[in-house]
């Protein structure tokens, strides 16, 4: 598990003051990225590597609304690795009052020369990489 924090910018905010809710996805995405930087894959050098991950499928259950100036703590959980896809758990909070604002999860696919590929077959560091940080 990693913590990721976000402050809500102002212009995160929709015309009632609340934080929109497509924003929460793009702090997941931040969220996940320093998760995979900080177990030593970072964006930069998946894609060095030639792989991309794109979003497969995304769920989020917003359960109490931010506003500007709220510090975030997102939790990330790499929760389940089959070699092929990966999906990410994350726990918004609110760091004032340690209200859970959102809850949600994403997978992702592995692809190499436009194909979908296996990371156990053809992707054997990251592979061990990612299989060693679910294994804790």
């Amino acid at each position: 598990m990693l913590i990721y924090t976000h402050k809500v910018h102002y212009y995160e905010t929709d015309k009632m003051g609340i934080t929109h809710h497509s924003n929460y996805i793009r702090w997941m995405e931040e969220a996940r990225i320093a998760h995979l930087r900080e177990i030593g894959l970072s964006f930069k050098s998946i894609e060095e590597m030639g792989y991309i991950s794109p979003v497969v499928s995304l769920s989020v259950k917003y359960l109490s609304p931010t506003t500007f100036d709220d510090e975030i703590l997102i939790e990330t959980r790499l929760s389940k690795y089959s070699g092929v896809t990966l999906e990410v758990a994350y726990i918004m909070k609110n760091a004032a009052d340690d209200t859970i604002v959102a809850k949600a999860k994403s997978k992702h696919c592995f692809i190499k020369d436009n194909q979908i590929c296996s990371l156990e077959r053809d992707g054997a560091e990251m592979d061990k990489i990612l299989k060693m940080v679910l294994d804790k």
